[in-house]
């Protein structure tokens, strides 16, 4: 059992410092010129080309199944592969990395609020607060503690639509959560990358006919290689196994793991620095999303 469980941590910390890892290449994309939407569509065009051979017999016996839930899909697929990757890399484009890994290490906190206002889940005074304290985390990031900015409301525009990705992976886990699946993992992945990416596909064209244009060479080669391979493909089929053996909620706090490797992986490589409105937001983020997993005494 103890090693086991060993395994399960080892596979989830891969799993952290693999999206961790996300964050950094998405910002080297952004030095590289390489457009955010066109890696995100040829990230998941080339994952699910990969997964096809493994899921296409569940597809076609389950086509049905997939087909009256086609709704239901389509959002998840929109949420996930359409919107939180996209404005991700587009994000990474005018803020820094550790101001991105602060604001996506809430989603944990949002995914209850948002939960809570879906009826999918019940919520209690310590997540209420917990949502109240993170929220003042993510404020104290986007408008660097200087009341000047405020004031002017002149907000870094890569940190404001950070927030639009915190919020889109927010409700994709809530909605995720609301249903019993009749497909496997693997396939329900496939299933929301292909409708990800039917959406996808415009706004590819879109980001093309304005000029932003792929320059194939080593950077790009290298940065498609790992998003496919390993926040797409190996962080997917780890945290599955990793969940397998521990459970959701152990699995869960691994992700509080990732602003300290995104921060200190930024730091080393870009030269990134960590700020006095980082540490403020940090310390209202760790508050809330330590009281958001603390249950009340009626719950």
């Amino acid at each position: 059992m103890e090693k086991k469980n060993n395994l399960a941590y080892f596979l989830l910390i891969l799993t952290t410092i693999f999206w961790s890892g996300n964050f950094i290449v998405g910002k080297a994309a952004s030095i590289y010129e390489i457009p955010p939407f066109s890696l995100n569509f040829y990230r998941w065009f080339f994952a699910g080309l990969i997964l096809m051979p493994f899921t296409i017999k569940e597809l076609i016996n389950k086509k049905n199944y997939i087909f009256s839930n086609l709704g239901f899909f389509i959002i998840l697929g929109i949420t996930s592969i359409t919107i939180f990757n996209s404005i991700v890399y587009y994000s990474l484009y005018y803020t820094q990395v550790i101001s991105g890994v602060l604001m996506i290490s809430t989603i944990p906190v949002w995914i209850i609020f948002i939960s809570s206002m879906l009826n999918i889940e019940k919520t209690n005074i310590f997540q209420i607060i917990g949502v109240a304290l993170s929220l003042t985390g993510v404020i104290f990031i986007i408008t660097k503690a200087d009341i000047d900015l405020i004031k002017n409301l002149d907000f870094n525009k890569g940190d404001l639509t950070m927030v639009i990705a915190m919020f889109s992976w927010a409700l994709y886990s809530s909605l995720l959560k609301k249903k019993k699946y009749e497909i496997s993992q693997i396939t329900l992945l496939q299933v929301v990358i292909i409708t990800g990416l039917i959406f996808l596909i415009p706004i590819y064209f879109i980001e093309m006919s304005m000029g932003n244009l792929i320059k194939l060479g080593k950077p790009f080669y290298l940065t498609l290689s790992y998003v496919v391979l390993f926040p797409g493909l190996a962080s997917f089929f780890f945290w599955i196994k990793g969940i397998g053996i521990i459970g959701a909620n152990r699995a869960g706090a691994f992700l509080h793991l990732m602003p300290i490797f995104g921060a200190i992986m930024a730091m080393v490589i870009f030269d990134e620095k960590f700020m006095f409105y980082h540490f403020l937001g940090a310390i209202f983020i760790i508050a809330g999303i330590t009281l958001s997993n603390k249950k009340s005494s009626n719950a």
